[in-house]
This record gives structure tokens, sequence and C-alpha cells, in this order.
């Protein structure tokens, strides 16, 4: 993501998301408790718009995604999305949709690493953006639904037939995005969609901790790392070796490669700079 801005000033207050900061770390919580924190068109473009912008900055190192009160997020609002997309054309449909992609990419492109905090139900877009993240901590209540075709929809929506493969395998991704049955904790650990279980009501606590490490450890390195993963799934083997080596003779050139082997011989802890 290009650092250079143009005339547009940073957005705030962020209307339809609550958006907090501390040290490198940035918590973006989904906050509609009363609908389990059903998405509406203006959240969906609030969420593209912020990643976007936190991703010019440079300033955070580490993002938390939650949700609020029961559940991290029950997908698309049934009144002011599923039906309000009735009346659309066909035109407007297609804007929506792709503005949904553009959240996935926005969260799998940005260049830090997003921590997924789930409790409760992860349904319909709230189970894609907590796949499309680079780490799922969650805790026993947690079930993950990909219930598009039980609404009628392909479940390939939001990426989801491109990601959740490549997170589960072919064979378990086929299961829950055709028949849309709930993947509760345990199993959802089990098959490799859980980065990490907790114990009840602790994912926001384990995620921020896990945040904190990775504000806290190479920036740079990190970035580059999650810009590789997405950009080699697609790759023959020959292109992906090529990339890397790319990529590391760029970091070898870096203050950070420097400042571990100065750490090394001083016999202390790295101070990561990010550069």
């Amino acid at each position: 993501m290009s650092p250079f801005t143009g005339s547009a000033a940073p957005t705030s207050p962020w209307h339809h998301l609550r958006v907090d900061r501390a040290d490198g770390v940035a918590t973006v919580t989904l906050a509609r408790p009363d609908k389990l924190n059903a998405l509406t068109f203006g959240a969906y473009a609030d969420l593209r718009d912020l990643l976007a912008e936190l991703s010019r900055e440079r300033s955070v190192r580490a993002l938390v995604l939650a949700g609020e009160g029961r559940g991290f997020c029950s997908g698309g609002d049934v009144d002011e999305i599923i039906g309000a997309t009735l009346s659309m054309d066909t035109a407007q449909l297609l804007d929506f949709n792709r503005m949904t992609g553009q959240v996935v990419r926005a969260v799998r492109e940005c260049p830090f690493p997003v921590v997924a905090a789930v409790h409760g139900v992860a349904a319909g877009a709230g189970a894609v953006l907590a796949l499309a993240a680079d780490f799922r901590v969650a805790d026993p209540t947690s079930r993950f639904v990909f219930l598009f075709t039980r609404v009628g929809l392909s479940g390939g929506d939001m990426g989801a037939a491109y990601l959740l493969p490549r997170v589960v395998g072919l064979g378990h991704a086929t299961r829950l995005l055709m028949l849309g049955e709930p993947v509760r904790a345990p199993e959802a650990e089990r098959i490799g969609l859980i980065s990490e279980l907790t114990d009840e009501g602790r994912a926001d606590e384990a995620a921020h901790r896990l945040a904190r490490r990775l504000a806290d450890g190479p920036a740079l390195a990190y970035a580059q790392t999650k810009a590789l993963l997405t950009a080699e799934l697609d790759m023959p083997l020959a292109a992906s070796v090529e990339l890397d080596a790319s990529t590391q003779a760029l970091l070898m050139n870096g203050e950070d490669y420097a400042e571990f082997h100065k750490a090394f011989k001083e016999k202390r802890p790295p101070k990561w700079q990010g550069r």
C-alpha cells in the first residue's frame, strides 16, 4: 500500500466502527451488540476505507478485529442489506459485492498482521472476515458458519472459495461452503480454522497479547512475510523462490537485520525499528 496521499484528510470519527489505538496496535470493534454486530453498507465501506488509511499512515504495526457483546459478527444485516438488495438492479448489486470483496482484499493486503478475536457466532460475512485475518484467536463459545448457500447464494462469497481451501483444505472447505453447517470451536481448531483456542471469555485478551507481540517485533519482516504468503498462493515454485530471494536481499540491506547481528554480539534483545 502506497504511503502517498492526496488532498483528503484522515477520517475522524468512524461512524460504523469503534477504533482505538495504543502504541502501534489498533483495535477495530464491530459495535452493534444488539444486532450481533451485523454489518451494514456503512460498516463495509468503513472497514474498506479504514484499512486503506491505516496502511498508508504506517503507524499501526498490528490490528485486532473484535466484536462487542455476545458474538463476533452475525454477517450482513437481514433488513439493512439483504432486504435492500432485493430492490437493487444488477449494476448496484455488482457494486455492493465488489465492495465486500474489497474489504477482504484490504485485510489480506494491509502491511500489518490482523488478529481476529472471535467469540460466539462468526457467520456469513463475519466468518469470512475472520478467515481473511492472519490469525484467528477464539474461545470455546465460537462457531463459524459460512451460511451463504442457506440463503440461496453461492458459498464462494467475498473470496471464501479462494481462502478457505487454503486454510482447511478442499474437502473441509467444500463441506463448510456447500452445507453451511456451524463449525464449533473444537472442530475449528482441529481442522486449522482457529490459530489459538483460549479459555472462555479470554479471546480478546489473547488476541491483544498476540498483537502486542507482533507490534513489538520486526514489522517490516512481518509485512513482507504476509505479502509473500498471499502472493505465492498461486505462484509456481520457480517464481516463488525468485520472489523470496529478491525480498531477502532487500531485507538484508535493512536496519533490523543489522540490529539483530549487533544485538546478538552484545548479548541483548534486538531493538526492532521496522526498517
